[in-house]
């Protein structure tokens, strides 16, 4: 079986995630995964500029992702094929020629893209493991979110990427440590006005989704803060279903308390917890647009989603 090995690097308004893995006949087999925020997108919405230190938060990142995937070059795979990506925070900075520029110079040559295609792979490594099912996937990032619609295996039928994500809400109404009920109801009346026009699209296709999966930060901590999980397991995280009862008692527990002790609730990473919030809202306001009661967490996103796409493409 001829297999050749890459790295997908994702760099989002909140996090930069690092995934190596063999592409073969037979899928994908992963050798290592990496995650680590470091808030890229801070402060953006409102300047539309990348801050200095932030850019340089995520450059001592890369540096310590290239050498991981140093690693990795072995004789049998001398050569690891790096594809970089940035989305919603870089595509939104009218500085991301800087950013890049300066990725450039560590050896990686990073590719800012648009919503829709931020979509199109999140859907194609979401969906790699739910072939043949009717599905809706929702990807909530720190600046936008994508919904995308088809059968898993297929091209979807349906995409969007809405400039609305976790740091964004939270940055544009969530003044008050805890946020108050009245910031609440305002974001999430912002986000339903804005998300409901594409949902009625969505439903002029005739398309019908039977499974709702969710992936990255926002739908994994509702399942780890759910089962109280003092250890991150992935093996517990993925395909776990969620429904709107048990996302709701996990919403309540974490807008009621102010940032300092939501740093220490168990299962949530202290880092993700001035973002949290934000993401379990824009959460409910899918669900609700979407009229579905429950949806299934999944560990397979964007990032699979590139490495298919490369593997498939090269």
């Amino acid at each position: 079986m001829q297999t050749k090995r890459y790295a997908a690097i994702d760099i989002g308004t909140v996090t930069c995630r690092l995934l190596l893995a063999d592409a073969h006949d037979a899928g994908l087999t992963e050798l290592r995964r990496e995650v680590v925020i470091t808030n890229l997108g801070e402060g953006v919405d409102a300047t539309g500029m990348l801050k200095p230190e932030a850019m340089e938060r995520v450059a001592a990142q890369m540096k310590r992702f290239l050498s991981i995937i140093e690693e990795y070059r072995t004789p049998e795979h001398p050569r690891v094929e790096v594809i970089a990506l940035a989305t919603s925070a870089s595509r939104d900075a009218k500085n991301a020629g800087e950013f890049v520029g300066m990725l450039d110079e560590l050896g990686i040559r990073l590719t800012v893209i648009p919503g829709e295609r931020e979509a199109a792979l999140s859907f194609l490594g979401a969906s790699s493991d739910f072939v043949g099912e009717d599905l809706l996937v929702v990807d909530i990032g720190g600046g936008s979110t994508e919904i995308i619609a088809g059968t898993g295996g297929d091209e979807p039928v349906f995409k969007h990427s809405f400039d609305i994500g976790c740091r964004r809400v939270t940055e544009k109404f969530l003044a008050s440590d805890p946020p108050t009920a009245e910031e609440l109801a305002v974001a999430k009346g912002w986000a339903l006005r804005s998300m409901g026009p594409k949902f009625s699209e969505l439903e002029q296709t005739g398309f019908i989704p039977k499974r709702m999966v969710a992936v990255a930060g926002t739908a994994t901590s509702v399942v780890s803060i759910h089962e109280h999980m003092e250890v991150y397991d992935s093996a517990r995280v993925h395909r776990t279903v969620v429904d709107a009862a048990a996302l709701e008692e996990v919403y309540a527990q974490l807008r009621s308390v102010p940032l300092e002790e939501r740093k220490r609730i168990v299962g949530l990473d202290p880092g993700r917890a001035s973002v949290i919030v934000a993401g379990m809202l824009i959460m409910e306001t899918v669900m609700s647009c979407a009229g579905m009661g429950e949806f299934t967490v999944s560990e397979t996103d964007i990032l699979q989603g590139i490495i298919l796409d490369a593997s498939r493409n090269g």
